[in-house]
């Protein structure tokens, strides 16, 4: 294949019209409609932001896993508080995206009565972007912490083979009246949605992303998921991993060091996912009016600091991610034919109609 003219290839599609489909699919594979709009949302929320790693590309390899039985689509959750402040969630193996959003509100619930409150919980599966639990969270006026473990992946800094998942954590802070702070990230060089997309396009990985299953670098995606990610700036990286498998996984009861099972490989088992979740009123210390204003400062101390040669612009950590949510929305969101090829086909299986695209832009 082209990799060239196949990633130039690009057809449009209206968010709104993405969730509609998204939602129908997943009621066709016995969800419930408010439990399959959680799931819709955060998948075409990520689309939007340009994290389409764990956009609904997705979809496909989590109907798999629903109709093999190692999704529950019909969960019963039920937040355990444990102290007025914590409580303890489990996911009953159900999708991470409805897990992660009771935990979340069950933590803000928490928050708006005491202050701060805490969620850990267990037996979930992947939960997409940690962004999703967090971006409620900022727009209720809350601080959050989002952490969770995931399936292995990646060495420990020195080692060869995969123990630690590229285990994502996202903090993020209401601003005054300028943008909120949203950092959303792994401790790997890049997740391996980025690898397996590179695969289903035929195309490269840059070098220093991956290693073979040989421990060599390589370039090649299949190769690579047959062998490791590598963690950012070494040592430093592979300590963030394992914070994340401490609050995600050990804490909660979920599984850890290297247990959560891959949702592409494992099949006779859960993948028994931990995530933990924090929101906190951000006046505990200081006024509202305070805190808001101390956040402006500090963002407009940030973008005038003098740039270096070559930068046109300083950002904030969420804002990139915000101006592609907000073009996108115009526009619609831009698909590789490629990748919606398999949803098709799970339409089509499902008895749901073809996710309508445009080959130009929507407005």
């Amino acid at each position: 294949m082209n990799a060239t003219s196949e990633t130039a290839e690009r057809v449009f599609v209206a968010a709104d019209v993405a969730e509609t489909f998204t939602r129908q699919l997943l009621v066709a594979h016995g969800l419930p409609e408010p439990d399959a709009a959680i799931v819709a949302a955060c998948l075409v929320s990520a689309d939007l932001r340009g994290v389409d790693t764990h956009g609904i590309a997705r979809l496909p390899g989590y109907l798999d896993r629903l109709r093999r039985g190692l999704i529950n689509a019909k969960p019963n959750l039920k937040p355990a508080r444990v102290t007025p402040v914590a409580a303890a969630l489990d996911g009953q193996d159900g999708f991470g995206f409805v897990v992660g959003m009771c935990a979340i509100n069950e933590a803000m619930a928490m928050a708006r009565e005491f202050g701060i409150g805490i969620v850990a919980a267990r037996r979930s599966t992947h939960f997409g972007m940690a962004a999703s639990y967090a971006l409620p969270a900022i727009e209720a006026g809350f601080m959050a912490m989002v952490f969770s473990n995931a399936s292995p992946a990646m060495p420990p800094w020195g080692g060869k083979d995969g123990l630690l998942g590229t285990n994502p954590f996202c903090v993020g802070a209401p601003g005054g009246k300028l943008a909120p702070f949203l950092l959303d990230m792994s401790p790997a060089v890049a997740a391996r949605g980025k690898v397996r997309r590179a695969q289903r396009r035929g195309e490269t990985i840059p070098l220093g992303y991956a290693l073979d299953a040989e421990g060599r670098p390589t370039t090649d995606p299949t190769a690579a998921l047959g062998g490791v990610v590598l963690p950012i700036g070494g040592y430093k990286g592979s300590g963030l991993s394992m914070m994340m498998d401490i609050f995600g996984g050990v804490i909660s009861g979920a599984a850890f060091a290297g247990n959560v099972a891959d949702q592409y490989k494992v099949y006779d088992r859960p993948q028994d996912v931990g995530h933990f979740f924090l929101a906190m009123k951000p006046n505990l210390f200081v006024s509202e009016d305070d805190y808001r204003a101390r956040m402006d400062t500090l963002i407009e101390c940030v973008r005038a600091v003098p740039k270096a040669a070559g930068c046109d612009e300083i950002l904030i950590p969420g804002e990139p991610e915000a101006r592609l949510e907000a073009q996108h929305r115009r526009s619609g969101i831009p698909y590789s034919p490629h990748d919606l090829a398999p949803l098709h086909a799970e339409a089509a299986k499902a008895g749901v109609q073809r996710l309508p695209t445009s080959d130009r832009p929507l407005g």
